[in-house]
């Protein structure tokens, strides 16, 4: 039996620049876990590292729920990055590549959304905000001999 069936949910607190680091390396230690290849490894750490940021920046901190999926043709890992902050007012504007309200690129939310398979924000001005995405392992077939 894969290691990856024992893996339970986990949440981490996201309020310092060491708790990005630490969001990074246990997303990208679930991610191998569950048989994703080092691409989406590198694809899921990406968007999980810029949305982590986006809590810490403009949530002012919150918390990111890692959850194994084991239930569909593969696995999959979902990530909750949630926050108590302002809320996000314009989600199409926050969504536009080149947007940015903090001095940045303007490519977080947007670029995360392409690094992933399901993408989802949930915010209310004054209340804060939720952005869940899921990642799911393709399998590789085998190299064929000779190949």
């Amino acid at each position: 039996m894969r290691a990856s069936r024992h893996a339970a949910p986990a949440s981490l607190p996201i309020g310092s620049d060491a708790d990005l680091a630490w969001v990074r390396q246990q997303v990208r230690q679930a991610a191998a876990e569950l048989g994703f290849g080092l691409v989406q490894q590198t694809k899921l750490v990406t968007a999980a590292s810029e949305l982590a940021r986006n809590t810490l920046v403009h949530g002012g901190g919150g918390h990111v729920e890692i959850t194994p999926l084991n239930t569909g043709p593969s696995p999959g890992l979902r990530l909750a990055f949630v926050d108590a902050g302002p809320g996000i007012r314009d989600l199409d504007q926050a969504m536009t590549d080149g947007y940015t309200s903090g001095g940045g690129l303007g490519l977080g939310m947007s670029g995360a959304k392409r690094l992933v398979h399901e993408f989802e924000v949930d915010s209310r001005p004054g209340e804060g905000t939720t952005v869940t995405v899921t990642a799911w392992a393709t399998v590789v077939p085998p190299a064929r001999p000779g190949s």
